[in-house]
């Protein structure tokens, strides 16, 4: 296992290093944020004396290895727009994304896998039809689209909910959060729920396949002639035999969703991290730029890592095979 362990650690060491030098050179290739900064009218030396102190006027390879130097030190740069340090800007946005995501992810496993078992074990009843033409349409429809729809019918039509924002919040260790209010949570549902219809489809067909396959194995003929009752079966049998597949997808989602929650945090003025990265884009203010994508590869790292991990106690084979 420990052979395993490091193996996969000095891989996630090897894709970090490469994207770090992706993005810095594929973000500091678009434009030219002087231009935003600096207003038209200041004078040469003005401009010439920003340029040095944002550190512009180097050769590309030293603002990387300078950049690179900071980083292992935890400082990701300074933004060139709210003048803040770049991480405790992206942390201070990172709960709001987190709730959103958590929720909505959560929520979609979990009514998702329920829902795919069901249209699995009883794929020709009326109730699993409904279930997969949902899925079909989760599928189908843009998610702007939803959110647009959810906006007009929820927050317009009926004035059941909110139509943006955050709500209010609680302090909670330090940490803003909104969930631990009724204000907040009615600020949540609608952009929760529109995150959380295409990761629902994928659940409800991913579990449905899982368990049409499974429920012709020999592990369950062998079950259902043992006389254990149906239930169990899908409780101990069922569940394990498609986890595998489930896990890997969740993590995958949640990695992305917090991601790129972009389009939901835009239409649903959602103060989280895919709305400063959008307004960051929009100003050039590279250091947020590459501090959020470097941040994001490292997640997607770390989660690939955690759920090879977890296969690897689940499945001892796995981890024979990779040692």
């Amino acid at each position: 296992m420990l052979g395993f362990v490091i193996q996969r650690l000095i891989q996630a060491s090897l894709v970090m290093a490469a994207m770090s030098v992706l993005v810095f050179v594929g973000v500091y290739a678009i434009g030219n944020p002087i231009e935003i900064i600096i207003p038209p009218e200041a004078t040469q030396e003005i401009r010439e004396a920003t340029i040095r102190s944002l550190g512009l006027d180097l050769p590309l390879w030293k603002q990387y290895f300078i950049f690179l130097g900071n980083l292992t030190e935890g400082d990701f740069g300074r933004s060139f727009i709210y003048n803040l340090p770049v991480l405790e800007l992206i942390l201070g946005r990172l709960p709001a994304t987190l709730e959103l995501v958590l929720i909505s992810i959560v929520s979609a496993t979990v009514c998702g896998v329920a829902l795919g078992i069901y249209a699995g074990y009883r794929p020709d009843s009326l109730i699993a039809k409904t279930i997969m033409a949902v899925s079909v349409l989760g599928f189908s429809v843009p998610s702007f689209w939803v959110g647009l729809i959810l906006i007009l019918t929820f927050a317009v039509n009926l004035g059941w909910l909110p139509a943006g924002g955050r709500g209010e919040t609680v302090t909670l260790f330090g940490v803003e959060w909104s969930f631990l209010t009724f204000d907040g949570l009615s600020h949540i549902v609608l952009p929760a729920l529109n995150l959380a219809f295409f990761k629902l489809a994928m659940m409800i067909r991913l579990a449905r396949a899982g368990t049409r396959e499974t429920m012709l194995t020999d592990t369950i003929k062998f079950a259902r002639a043992a006389g254990i009752s149906e239930g169990r079966i899908l409780r101990r049998h069922l569940l394990k035999l498609i986890s595998i597949p489930i896990i890997t997808v969740f993590g995958l989602e949640l990695g992305s969703t917090l991601a790129f929650a972009v389009v939901t945090e835009t239409i649903f003025s959602w103060p989280g991290v895919g709305k400063l990265i959008i307004d960051s884009i929009a100003v050039l203010d590279r250091p947020v730029m590459v501090a959020y994508l470097i941040l994001t590869a490292l997640l997607f790292v770390m989660i690939n890592l955690t759920v090879d991990l977890v296969f690897a106690l689940i499945d001892p084979r796995i981890r024979a095979k990779g040692a």
